[in-house]
């Protein structure tokens, strides 16, 4: 996994903590393929957004502290650097799909459950698009992905914090 984070220049992308603190958002990108991975990257971090990411869905779920629980501990009520504000995910991933790490964050984690996720696919198939937002997807986009799409979704982020 990569962690990187640019400096956040921008007040619209600050989540508030509490009354004094301010930290940029905080975004996992998770996704098989390597060109779709680097791409969200970089319009995430064009868009001012610190971003981990993760080659499958595996991954990120012991980055978030939800993998073997025999070797990791709860890494997000030990390191507030590891805290995520926002997961998007691909669908189609060998091993898990993007569908069940949405269920898995949704449902094993009282601090995830309130993250949004957003799923991301090449294909657009409506019943499929239907069963994330039904499971608790913030949005689902298509891929590939592009800077108004993340606007949009940083947008839609704003909204859900104020």
């Amino acid at each position: 996994m990569n962690s990187s984070g640019d400096s956040c220049s921008s007040s619209l992308m600050e989540v508030a903590y509490d009354d004094d603190h301010h930290e940029e958002i905080h975004v996992l990108a998770v996704d098989d393929n390597l060109i779709d991975r680097k791409l969200v990257e970089r319009l995430l971090k064009i868009s001012s957004c610190k971003v981990t990411t993760a080659e499958n869905a595996l991954r990120a779920l012991e980055y978030l502290g939800l993998g073997d629980q025999n070797q990791h501990i709860d890494a997000l009520t030990t390191n507030n650097d590891l805290k995520v504000n926002l997961i998007i995910t691909d669908y189609c991933m060998p091993g898990m799909t993007g569908f069940e790490l949405l269920k898995k964050v949704k449902q094993e984690s009282s601090y995830l459950k309130e993250v949004p996720v957003v799923i991301m696919s090449s294909e657009n198939i409506p019943t499929r698009i239907n069963k994330c937002l039904a499971s608790g997807a913030q949005m689902f986009m298509q891929k590939p992905l592009k800077l108004s799409d993340v606007e949009k979704l940083k947008c839609q982020l704003m909204n859900c914090r104020s």
